[in-house]
Order: C-alpha cells, then sequence, then structure tokens
C-alpha cells in the first residue's frame, strides 16, 4: 500500500478503535445499556468498559450466537438509552432456521442515507421515483429502500411479494407453481412501470432482475440506474448484466441484510474481470474473514474465508457473529481504507441446506 493509503488505514484503525469505546460504554452502562447486554455482564468476570478499549478487544466477549435473536422478548435488545423512541422489529430471511429478529429505531435510515452518497446523481436522480421489486413482509428492505427515494427526493413503488412462500414452493419441488408466483410479481412490476413514467432507479435481486428483462425493456422505459443485491450476485451475473440484461444502466451490486446495514461494492473496473468486492459502512460495521475451523484467526489478503461480522451502533451491538457468507479478504483501498470482501458467496458448508428462493 501507498504511504498515503497506509495513513487512510491508520487513521480508519483509530477512529474504529474510538468507536468501539464509545459502543461499550453505551451498551454496558446500566443508564444506557439494554437488558440483553446489561445481563449477559454479569457473567462475565470483568466490566467490558474497562477492558475493551479497541476492536481488537472484542474477543473477549466471545462470538455472538444467532440462538439469541430467535424469537423474544425483542424489547431485551431495546437500550435504556433510547427507550421513549418507536421501535422497529425486522425480521431475517429464516433460511437458517427460525427467523432472526433486530430491532430498529433509525439504523436502517441512517445505512441507507450512507449509502445513498455512494450513488451517481447522474444515473439515480434527485427527485426520480424508484421501483422496489423485492421481498416485503417484516424485513427492512421494504422501509429501508422508500427511506433512500425519499431521502433522495422521490417517491418509491412496491410489489407484494412473500419469499418465504418461495422457498416452500422451491423445497416442495413445485416448479410449476413457482413460474406462476414469479410470473405475478413480474406482472405487477410491469404495471407500475407503465402506469408510472417518473420511475428511473430500480432495487431488486438477480432473480427478479433477470425474470423483468425477459418482459420489458428497461432502457425503454427509462431506467437509468438499478440497485441490485442477492445471493446470485456473482462474476458470472455482474457480467452478465452489464453486457446482457441493461447495458447503458447504471448497475450498482450491494451487499446488506437485517443485521449489519449496507456494504459498497467497489467502484467498477473492467480490469477486475466482473469480480464485486464489498466494503462494509465502517465503523458501523466491520468484516473479518477468518479460517472456517478457527473464527478468531484471520486469513491472509487474497485467501478464502467465513465472513465474521460485527454491528456497531446505539440500536444494535453485535460482536464478531459468523455469517453465513464466505468469500476472499480484500485489501482496503483509497474510497475504503479498511478490509472488505471479493467474490462473496454462500458459506460451503450450507449450499445444500439452505434455499435462497428468490434471492
Amino acid at each position: 500500500m501507498s504511504n498515503s493509503l497506509n495513513e487512510r488505514v491508520k487513521a480508519a484503525r483509530e477512529n474504529l478503535d474510538a468507536h468501539v469505546r464509545e459502543i461499550i460504554h453505551w451498551h454496558f452502562s446500566p443508564e444506557t445499556g439494554c437488558p440483553f447486554w446489561l445481563e449477559y455482564a454479569e457473567s462475565l468476570s470483568f466490566d467490558p468498559r474497562d477492558k475493551i478499549h479497541s476492536y481488537d478487544d472484542l474477543k473477549l466477549l466471545g462470538h455472538f450466537q444467532d440462538e439469541w435473536l430467535r424469537g423474544g422478548p425483542v424489547r431485551r435488545w431495546v437500550p435504556k438509552g433510547l427507550k421513549d423512541e418507536p421501535v422497529y422489529v425486522f425480521e431475517t430471511g429464516g433460511s437458517t432456521g427460525v427467523p432472526k429478529s433486530r430491532i430498529n429505531i433509525r439504523d436502517f435510515q441512517t445505512d441507507y442515507e450512507m449509502f445513498s452518497e455512494n450513488l451517481s446523481d447522474e444515473t439515480f436522480p434527485r427527485g426520480a421515483d424508484w421501483l422496489m421489486l423485492g421481498p416485503t413482509g417484516p424485513r427492512r428492505l421494504r422501509l429501508a429502500i422508500e427511506h433512500l427515494a425519499q431521502h433522495r427526493g422521490g417517491i418509491s413503488f412496491f410489489v407484494d411479494l412473500d419469499p418465504r412462500w418461495v422457498n416452500k414452493l422451491i423445497k416442495r419441488g413445485n416448479w410449476q407453481e413457482l413460474e406462476l408466483y414469479k410470473d405475478h410479481v413480474i406482472n405487477q412490476a410491469l404495471n407500475i412501470l407503465r402506469s408510472h413514467d417518473n420511475i428511473q432507479c430500480v432495487f431488486t435481486t438477480p432473480k427478479l432482475l433477470e425474470g423483468l428483462c425477459a418482459k420489458i425493456s428497461l432502457v425503454r422505459h427509462g431506467i437509468k440506474g438499478i440497485f441490485c443485491g442477492g445471493t446470485e450476485m456473482n462474476a458470472q451475473f455482474h457480467r452478465f448484466a452489464r453486457e446482457e440484461l441493461v447495458p447503458g444502466i447504471d448497475f450498482v451490486p450491494t451487499y446488506g441484510n437485517t443485521l449489519m446495514g449496507l456494504a459498497c461494492n467497489k467502484p467498477f473496473n473492467i480490469e477486475d474481470n466482473y469480480a464485486i468486492t464489498y466494503y462494509p459502512p465502517h465503523p458501523r460495521a466491520i468484516f473479518e474473514l477468518v479460517n472456517k475451523d478457527d473464527l478468531n484467526e484471520a486469513v491472509p489478503y487474497g485467501e478464502t474465508g467465513r465472513v465474521l461480522l460485527t454491528t456497531l451502533t446505539k440500536e444494535f451491538f453485535m460482536p464478531r457473529f459468523a455469517e453465513r457468507d464466505e468469500g476472499e479478504r480484500a485489501e482496503p483501498i483509497d474510497r475504503y481504507p479498511w478490509d472488505g470482501v471479493s467474490n462473496l458467496r454462500l458459506f460451503s458448508e450450507f449450499q445444500e441446506s439452505v434455499v435462497v428462493g428468490v434471492y
């Protein structure tokens, strides 16, 4: 790395460590902390506020367990310092068991406002309307995309889509009904696009984008930017989308989930051969790529590891959670001077048991 990038990496790390201290103090102070972490602290032989001074010190807390988020009471996650604020609850997709629930107050809005700064005003015009063609229901995507559109001065239109029903159809092997449901979803989108001519931006998943493009020319309907995320967002689909599905439209891959927020992709460069590299919204969320057999051991740059996610906001603290994803550890870049992940994909040990459905 160049000296200037080294300096930016060092500054980002110092900012992260300071942020960790702030978040630890918030979540483990009796006046502001949430019941879960205050109770958890009673089982420790130390006060986290005294011992945790940096990101590396979070290892003292062990690994966050996803079972802690399966079921209630969800109010145990509401920090006392935010107890008078209106609370949202969002669920994960449930692809690895009972859906996990996460409380939100304003995090989803902050995450998408930060992400908005990475969108081009030329291809995601301010004041333009959006089509959100993706999962609705208890997922945060529904409200998050709407907030993104509103934050940029637009209005968001939606379809009804239940990905859990899609997953059931796949598990049953009911391919005919699956195609009927897919057509139902795509037809809703077509009705919206044909009825509202100010829609210039789209959020969708790879599978749904392909289905939509089989029925309509998005370029001819005035779409300028597509924000797309999902498990099947790999280099092969990235090339297919840019060269065949939506040439001439700004195509922005993303990686996000209910527990983290929203990662940004490295700006497109043909020299990367369509590989996608994501960088988390530092310091609110951090990726580590770790040895699948030893979650405390980081892999070298360029090597494959499991994604270890840490979320650090006043609303939600989740240290060192082993995600269902893997990829290659990516080096910091000038725009994002912290670690990222390339070629993100479903963790190899889950590939036969997890149904990704519309994603």
